[in-house]
């Protein structure tokens, strides 16, 4: 059976859909026949080695032109100083157009027109990411997709008092100035976002060990209540 990549764009850390870069799904056989059409200039996988173009191990939150080694033309160093870095996103739009996204890039391929095609395409060099498990979690390798958390759910009115009650947990961890060093911001997170992303961790969706922990000791009503706590939180 054909192994089948679901990929996620989050927005701040939600699981909520983008308008711009919807969901997709790719599937890694059918990616990997496509990147025989990559094959001439690229290599993946233990042995891969830089070619025409550099390999593609570890493609996924990599700089632009910061593979050492490989002697990138000036535009693509140009867009790695500005600040590119190749994200589920960023690798859709150079692989649909590569001069679209770096002008005068030297790689010849006019581009993967079928939304389809480039999410199979993605979905087989996931694979070859550091952390091919960590993928779906957040950028830079995510994807964005509904959710299709209960809309009973959702309707909770939750009690801020109660939310700050229950906060007092959260703080080890998340900064209520939003401030954090590698850990994201909660404070003032819209609620919507915040129940879907909690009920996420709940169901073993996102791979966190300890947000699904702290998560699964949460019922409806507390995640209601913490969501409307931070919502306003100054």
């Amino acid at each position: 059976m054909a192994r089948l990549w679901f990929s996620t764009v989050v927005l701040g850390t939600s699981l909520v859909a983008s308008a711009a870069f919807a969901e997709q799904t790719g599937d890694v056989e059918k990616g990997k026949k496509i990147f025989s059409k990559c094959k001439a200039c690229h290599q993946v996988g233990k042995s891969a080695k830089d070619r025409v173009g550099p390999h593609l191990n570890g493609v996924f939150g990599r700089a632009a032109a910061a593979h050492d080694g490989f002697a990138y033309s000036k535009s693509m160093k140009r867009a790695g100083a500005d600040g590119l870095i190749w994200t589920a996103e960023t690798l859709d739009a150079y692989i649909e157009n590569p001069r679209a996204l770096v002008s005068k890039t030297r790689m010849s391929f006019k581009g993967l027109k079928k939304p389809q095609d480039r999410a199979d395409l993605l979905a087989y060099l996931r694979d070859f990411s550091d952390n091919p498990s960590d993928v779906p979690e957040a950028e830079p390798t995510a994807k964005g997709t509904d959710h299709d958390l209960d809309p009973a759910i959702l309707a909770l009115q939750g009690d801020p008092e109660y939310g700050e009650y229950l906060s007092s947990e959260c703080m080890t961890c998340h900064q209520v100035d939003g401030s954090g060093d590698g850990i994201p911001s909660i404070t003032q997170w819209p609620i919507e976002d915040f129940v879907v992303a909690m009920h996420a961790y709940k169901q073993k969706l996102r791979p966190h060990p300890v947000m699904q922990m702290m998560a699964g000791r949460l019922n409806d009503e507390e995640i209601a209540a913490l969501a409307a706590y931070f919502k306003d939180l100054e």
